[in-house]
């Protein structure tokens, strides 16, 4: 690192002083003449300040650096010169203290304090400006937003990134510098930066490849902790912001709609992107029937592509029905899926197969209705269980090629029977045991039976030392127990916002989750 020597010192100290506020036309013109050999000068004190290990060597070392920067701050003609004001601002940066420990780290802070003065400015150009036009016709907005593409994660700059993105909602055209977006896009996902909901949503907004990056992290997230999202998907999914954003900006929840789609279409059999989705939609549609209604748009904004008769029974929860009417419910979404099925099955029509994958889609965003029918199985007369079959075996085998759907209907069946011996049975007869180890065993229709099995696990009325003992007997591979887990999580969201509250199932829910994590 080339010095800083005191010649250099004495000679820009000189220039910053004589040059004041840079107001009168000679000021302006010696500025603009030494910006080239000022940006030199600058990159050696960032270079002499990013060695320092604290403000006050800082301070020691380079005397002069406060006073110095804090004349620049004020001289129009730096700050509109992007690549001067990127070089001031992170001189700057390197000066602030978060816990000033003395009287000069407080001066320190005070001269970093341009930075609020900036956001002032940039809220002004937002509010006090009467029209778009106007709004945009501040060229200092492209050049602030590149100076702070190399501060994003200084927490001083926050307030500014802020206003910048405000900004760029208001005026509605692309005037921030996209490094600067890139930077706070991954600042914000690897969480080295924090932003209020609001700009957070405005970034979405102003960056589709922003909004796609967060959704991704979030299924990133998902399926590299199974563990702790498992136990708390809601949770972590309300976190991220999508659900509220997506209720208050349909564009968005296109968006996250078609990414999560696609991914679905590569990797169907996942369960932890089933439950990823499912609840997703659940978190969504809490946070749109919050709104008012004279906000509200209809859900066939949010649904576009989908057969309108289907949004009706499948958006509206089961909390929304009573419990009594859950049967009834059911058979009548089954009875509109299977209408579906058949046409798709009568030909080639591109059309009918949309149709089709869309309707299924809605399912799998919908598959609280799919635990409901699981649920209703544990206890269901064999008259009644016919329809639940169905949807629970359209939910994990949609595509009926060579009768696979039948057939797997047929190994459902199977399995439910064997399932309600084995839990509804004292002693747990073993053959039923072994029955169901073996279906579980089946990579095709695993899914289908450990669906089934982790229902009868919770709403069975078994003594939990016994609903236990089977888990531990029939759930040996850890792989299986990972599915049953994000199943478990998928009917531990329904039941957080059930219309009442089961106390007895909640805590046989918290100990098979438990059970299984230790295991």
């Amino acid at each position: 690192m080339e010095a800083v020597s005191e010649t250099d010192v004495q000679f820009w100290m000189a220039k910053a002083v004589n040059w004041g506020e840079a107001t009168s036309c000679s000021a302006l013109l010696d500025t603009s003449r030494h910006l080239g050999s000022l940006r030199s000068f600058l990159q050696q004190v960032l270079q002499g300040l990013q060695q320092m290990s604290s403000t006050s060597e800082a301070m020691k070392t380079f005397p002069f650096v406060g006073q110095f920067l804090g004349r620049l701050c004020w001289n129009p003609c730096v700050i509109a010169d992007e690549r001067s004001q990127r070089l001031l601002l992170r001189c700057l940066n390197c000066l602030y203290s978060a816990e000033p420990l003395n009287t000069v780290e407080q001066k320190a802070n005070m001269w970093i304090k341009v930075v609020s003065l900036m956001t002032e400015e940039v809220i002004k150009t937002c509010d006090g400006l009467p029209n778009t036009s106007a709004r945009c016709s501040n060229g200092n907005i492209h050049a602030m937003s590149l100076a702070c593409a190399a501060l994003v994660t200084c927490p001083q700059i926050s307030p500014l990134i802020g206003a910048l993105l405000k900004h760029s909602m208001l005026c509605g055209s692309s005037c921030l510098n996209q490094e600067f977006i890139k930077e706070v896009s991954e600042a914000l996902i690897s969480k080295r930066l924090v932003l209020e909901d609001e700009a957070v949503v405005n970034l979405w907004c102003y960056s589709p490849t922003c909004l796609e990056g967060a959704a991704v992290s979030l299924l990133e997230s998902v399926l590299s902790d199974h563990e702790t999202m498992s136990q708390s998907l809601d949770k972590h999914v309300n976190g991220s912001l999508l659900p509220q954003a997506s209720a208050d900006h349909c564009h968005i929840f296109l968006t996250i709609n078609e990414l999560y789609r696609n991914v679905l279409t590569e990797i169907d059999e996942n369960l932890a992107v089933r439950a990823l989705i499912q609840v997703f939609t659940v978190c969504f549609l809490q946070r749109l029937t919050g709104q008012k209604s004279q906000d509200r748009l209809p859900l066939r904004a949010f649904f576009p592509h989908v057969m309108q008769s289907l949004l009706t029974p499948l958006l509206t929860a089961p909390s929304e029905v009573p419990r009594e009417a859950w049967l009834d419910h059911l058979s009548w979404i089954r009875s509109l899926l299977q209408s579906v099925t058949e046409n798709e099955e009568a030909g080639e029509d591109v059309r009918a197969y949309q149709a089709f994958f869309e309707a299924w889609f809605l399912l799998v965003q919908c598959g609280y209705w799919v635990d409901t029918a699981a649920e209703l199985l544990v206890l269901a007369a064999p008259e009644n269980a016919e329809p639940l079959l169905w949807l629970l075996t359209f939910f994990h085998h949609p595509t009926n090629r060579g009768h696979q759907r039948s057939q797997q209907t047929a190994v459902a069946r199977e399995a439910w029977t064997h399932l309600r011996m084995l839990f509804l049975t004292r002693p747990p007869p073993p053959r039923h045991l072994s029955a169901v180890k073996e279906l579980l065993s089946s990579s095709l229709s695993a899914n289908l039976v450990l669906h089934l099995f982790s229902n009868f696990t919770i709403f069975s009325h078994g003594p939990v030392s016994i609903i236990t003992e089977i888990t531990d007997k029939v759930l040996t591979e850890a792989g299986v127990k990972r599915r049953a887990l994000w199943i478990l999580a998928s009917i531990r969201c329904r039941l957080n916002s059930a219309a009442t509250r089961d106390d007895k199932v909640n805590s046989r829910l918290r100990t098979l989750q438990d059970t299984l994590l230790q295991t």
